[in-house]
């Protein structure tokens, strides 16, 4: 898909300084720019690539003054920046405008779905399912029984939704992921082995949540595993049974989250993170990278470490722990310096 200059500058309402007829199909980094690529320049430390891209169009700040001639037609924004990333929201959304069914797939009974669906081949839909509109379900996936999906909902290839999940407006979930498998329930008997309990509960996705590649969140052992609106998830994350997560908090890759523990809203978690069960995190907390956490966390608590303790308090005792061996060196040269000085006063 082919667009111009004058049409790229009505959608960004900017200026356009050269060609107005220039024509770009593909998106492209500054210093990479090809003929028939667009690309930005918001960082004065990369100034200097715009007098040598090849790049047929350059989105540009309105302050920005040229110092030397140009081979590339600018766009003139109030940010560039901000412009470029609404283009590739705008690039985004057209480039997912599939509709229709493809075939083969499966569709049982009941299932009843919203305009503008479209279904890739080899997926599977169970019954009584409720889809909403402007949904798009790529190849490969499966949708178990007495799903509810709501509006503008991408669910992108191989991705797994189990049975009686329910997922609002808005929503993202990337390939290989899995929403609503059983989750880690089993209780011991008298000679060692585990008899597993069934798990009859649900996951419930509200709206304006992405959920990234090859992350699994389980089913409520009772009740319901709850991913509140506006949640944010990377790949590779284990959310267990019943846990829920509050508004707007976001979670970084292969951090893990075990069962019943309840997290707050607008929370930022890094990756690699390792949260025990049945606890409870307050609102506003900041979690740094690879810490465990094995306690309930207040309201804008920042931690890190393993357990984690508080980040102020880690960063001094960080300092003192790279220096151990060096301390360690100096006392025992203090112990010396002591036995030397009783030893003569024995003397």
């Amino acid at each position: 898909m082919k667009f111009t200059a004058e049409q790229i500058a009505g959608i960004l309402e900017g200026e356009v300084i050269g060609n107005p007829n220039a024509e770009v199909h593909q998106l492209s980094k500054i210093e990479e720019g090809q003929t028939g690529s667009l690309t930005f320049l918001a960082n004065p430390k990369y100034n200097h690539f715009i007098y040598t891209t090849k790049a047929t169009i350059t989105i540009v700040n309105k302050t920005f003054v040229a110092e030397s001639k140009l081979n590339t037609t600018l766009i003139k924004v109030d940010d560039a920046y901000l412009s470029f990333t609404k283009l590739l929201e705008f690039y985004d959304s057209v480039k997912g405008l599939k509709n229709g069914i493809e075939q083969p797939v499966v569709i049982s009974e009941g299932v009843v779905y919203g305009e503008n669906f479209y279904l890739g081949s080899f997926s599977y839909i169970g019954t009584n399912v409720k889809i909403g509109d402007n949904v798009k379900i790529y190849p490969n996936c499966y949708i178990g029984d007495n799903v509810k999906i709501g509006d503008n909902v991408t669910l992108f290839a191989g991705a797994k939704i189990y049975s009686e999940t329910e997922i609002g407006n808005q929503c993202k979930i990337h390939s290989g992921s899995i929403i609503g498998s059983d989750g880690f329930g089993f209780a011991p008997n008298a000679d060692g082995s585990f008899k597993k309990i069934p798990q009859i509960g649900n996951v419930i996705i509200e709206d304006d949540v992405e959920i990234g590649s090859c992350t699994t969140i389980d089913r409520a052992t009772m009740g319901s595993t709850i991913i509140r609106k506006g949640v944010k998830l990377d790949n590779q994350i284990q959310v267990a049974h019943n846990v829920e997560i509050g508004e707007n908090t976001v979670i970084a890759a292969q951090t893990g989250i075990a069962g019943s523990t309840k997290i707050g809203k607008n929370g930022m978690i890094g990756g690699q993170v390792g949260i025990a069960g049945h606890l409870t995190i307050g609102n506003n907390v900041r979690i740094q990278a690879q810490s465990g956490v094995g306690r309930n966390i207040k309201d804008s608590e920042v931690l890190q470490g393993s357990p984690t303790f508080g980040y102020n308090d880690f960063s001094k005792s960080y300092v003192h722990f790279k220096n151990l061996p060096k301390i360690i060196t100096e006392i025992e040269e203090l112990k010396k310096q002591i036995l030397n000085t009783k030893n003569g006063n024995n003397g």
